[in-house]
């Protein structure tokens, strides 16, 4: 299991302990990384969920709520952004106050693998570079299909590894090398920014996680690879 800090704690303790580490310096280092363009990445998610014409809204592992705001696309009624992290929820906070859209989005402490939602009560479900997180995979995954209501749909953004030259290459040793350093330097966290190429390496992308999403309940599962493979959009349908 990979863990951030390698040490007794579960793995869903030291994720929430990291991230509220970095909470101040995580949008900053977030669209600094990986220059702007994961904001296009998640504008790619919310088009594929438009026609599901959603009136609730999930985002899980919210953050700082940069899904939750690019869900107000989809014109819903309720947008509810969950994490685990007080400190990134903190900080989402006080992002909803200032573009004062309380009104539609509220941010709560909330664990993705035990979701204090009734079942069949969520229209889609957002969640961006969160399911890798996840202590229990199977048992999140299992989560999101309970709280769909039939009919709904899941838009999951993870990173992903590239395939093929020169990209391939250039995201290696951007990820593994360069980033790890200069998050280090910002965020004062040097587990941090290491924990995230590994978290990304152990994940079990492509096939291999549409089967998980398929044995967890998802139908017609689409995957959606973006950038030349440096992240894929998986979307799953409830019946």
């Amino acid at each position: 299991m990979v863990t951030p800090y390698n040490n007794k704690e579960s793995k869903k303790q030291q994720v929430a302990q990291m991230f509220n580490g970095i909470s101040k310096s995580y949008d900053f280092l977030n669209h600094f990384f990986s220059m702007g363009i994961d904001i296009l990445w998640r504008k790619k998610a919310i088009r594929m969920l438009k026609p599901y014409q959603p009136q609730t809204v999930l985002d899980l592992a919210t953050g700082t709520a940069d899904f939750a705001f690019e869900a107000l696309a989809l014109k819903p009624k309720k947008i509810i952004g969950m994490d685990i992290s007080e400190g990134m929820l903190d900080m989402g906070r006080i992002k909803v106050n200032k573009r004062q859209k309380n009104e539609v989005i509220e941010l709560l402490y909330g664990d993705s693998e035990n979701l204090p939602l009734e079942n069949n009560s969520i229209d889609v479900i957002t969640i961006g570079f969160g399911v890798r997180n996840f202590e229990n995979l199977d048992a999140g995954l299992g989560e999101m299909v309970r709280v769909l209501r039939p009919g709904g749909a899941a838009a999951i953004l993870e990173f992903s590894k590239p395939r093929n030259f020169p990209i391939k290459q250039l995201y290696g040793f951007y990820f593994h090398r360069v980033m790890p350093i200069l998050g280090k330097i910002v965020s004062k966290d040097s587990a941090a920014y290491t924990y995230l190429p590994e978290s990304v390496e152990a994940f079990p992308e492509g096939k291999d996680f549409i089967n998980r999403m398929s044995a967890a309940g998802f139908k017609d599962i689409q995957e959606t690879r973006v950038s030349g493979g440096i992240a894929t959009i998986y979307l799953g349908k409830k019946y």
